[in-house]
């Protein structure tokens, strides 16, 4: 591999990183009501384990209330069965033809407890950008014992790795800071 390869594949997992972690913080409850809340529980549809957005509609009429419209009226039952499961703390009103959701406050404690929550999944998410680097490292290593790369263009090489996963790092902490904001101040 030459370097811009291994740069190349080191920034795309770390974007990737970076994209998981967001889609991770999309679906927390924060107090106010998201349809990424729900989105991905998965209910039973015919013996499958199906994420919610592909059963059915869902929508937010009001801050503080989720409307889940099954596709499939048949699947009503199981996808109540699976938000009675999941560790949302809200239960569904059924009322035949959809689910409805009300998004209670978040009391303090809870909110501090959504910001720890935060921090470690963060924490993860530079772990696993920490491993890309330590990876692409392993192939600038690889690539200079193979006398396919110098010592120096190795070198330089895994300056910019450690370059692009300070930027990484910076952009994980900006996300998290900017959840944990979001969920304190309301």
């Amino acid at each position: 591999m030459t370097a811009d390869q291994i740069l190349k594949d080191g920034e795309q997992r770390m974007e990737k990183a970076l994209s998981v972690f967001r889609d991770e913080l999309r679906g927390l409850r924060t107090g106010r009501s998201s349809p990424a809340m729900v989105e991905n529980i998965r209910a039973d549809y015919f013996g499958q384990p199906t994420p919610l957005k592909q059963l059915a509609q869902i929508n937010t009429p009001d801050p503080q209330s989720i409307v889940i419209r099954p596709f499939d009226a048949s699947a009503l039952k199981e996808i109540e069965k699976a938000i009675r499961s999941s560790d949302l703390g809200m239960s569904p009103n059924n009322d035949g033809k959809m689910i409805r959701l009300q998004v209670p406050p978040m009391s303090g404690d809870q909110r501090k407890k959504m910001v720890q929550h935060i921090k470690k999944s963060s924490e993860d998410a530079k772990v696993s950008c920490r491993n890309i680097r330590r990876d692409a490292n392993k192939h600038f290593d690889t690539a200079e014992k193979e006398k396919t790369m110098t010592e120096d263009d190795r070198d330089k090489g895994k300056e910019k790795v450690q370059n692009l996963l300070k930027s990484y790092e910076d952009k994980i902490g900006e996300v998290a800071d900017k959840k944990s904001k979001e969920i304190m101040e309301q």
